[in-house]
């Protein structure tokens, strides 16, 4: 199968923009989004929404095997899918972000995820975010993006987020959890949090949301001229 595109990576710890911006730059060129850590999401809701223990990954692999985590375009966002149950908003509230961490550790999980995420990306023409895309998931991306930012600033961007949403938490908690999801992320033993060798990493802390696409739009033009 041809390419119709550049695989682009973009990694990064919790609220540092990712998504957001991976979102911009797949529409600008016309390129797939991959949202994996709402695929991580999705199997955690199912295991809260099963009352299935999240440290028992034979268990929550099975429940895995059994479902299917697709995307639909929406306006604004992305809808996100478990079988036929809308889990857009679900997946994004408290109780599945303080889990996911654990869930995502699960090597059964990350294993088959990391597997259906290949098989996305295999045509090409997609921008895909996480902790471990360019590390793990596509090694051979022929971009690699690393979004930092500092943790007072995720912390506001996630207190902006979760009001839009109707979630009201104190900021003093977002920072909380956002400094133990780096700390779960980072010592995993299975893929953890880590800039590949050959990523851009970009501080977007000073930076819009535009202004991050703009740059990441610029590296993903110098790579396809240099590939044509």
């Amino acid at each position: 199968m041809d390419k119709q595109g550049l695989q682009v990576a973009i990694d990064g710890p919790a609220s540092a923009g990712k998504s957001t911006v991976a979102k911009i730059v797949a529409t600008r060129f016309h390129y797939i989004y991959c949202d994996t850590g709402a695929m991580y999401r999705a199997i955690t809701w199912k295991a809260l929404q099963a009352g299935v223990a999240l440290d028992d990954e034979a268990a929550i692999k099975k429940l895995l095997d059994g479902i299917v985590i697709r995307f639909e375009p929406g306006k604004p966002v992305q809808k996100v899918y478990v079988d036929d149950t809308e889990v857009t908003l679900a997946i994004r509230q408290p109780d599945v972000t303080n889990a996911v961490s654990q869930v995502s550790a699960l090597s059964a999980v990350r294993s088959e995820l990391t597997e259906r995420q290949r098989q996305i990306a295999d045509a090409g023409g997609i921008v895909m975010d996480g902790r471990d895309i360019g590390s793990t998931v596509l090694p051979d991306a022929e971009v690699k993006i690393f979004m930092v930012a500092s943790v007072d600033e995720r912390a506001q961007r996630r207190l902006k987020d979760n009001a839009a949403k109707g979630i009201d938490t104190p900021l003093a908690t977002l920072k909380y959890e956002i400094e133990e999801r780096d700390r779960k992320d980072s010592t995993r033993k299975i893929s953890p949090l880590t800039q590949a060798d050959d990523a851009i990493r970009l501080d977007t802390t000073s930076m819009s949301i535009e202004q991050v696409a703009d740059r990441i739009a610029e590296i993903i033009q110098e790579k396809e001229s240099l590939e044509k």
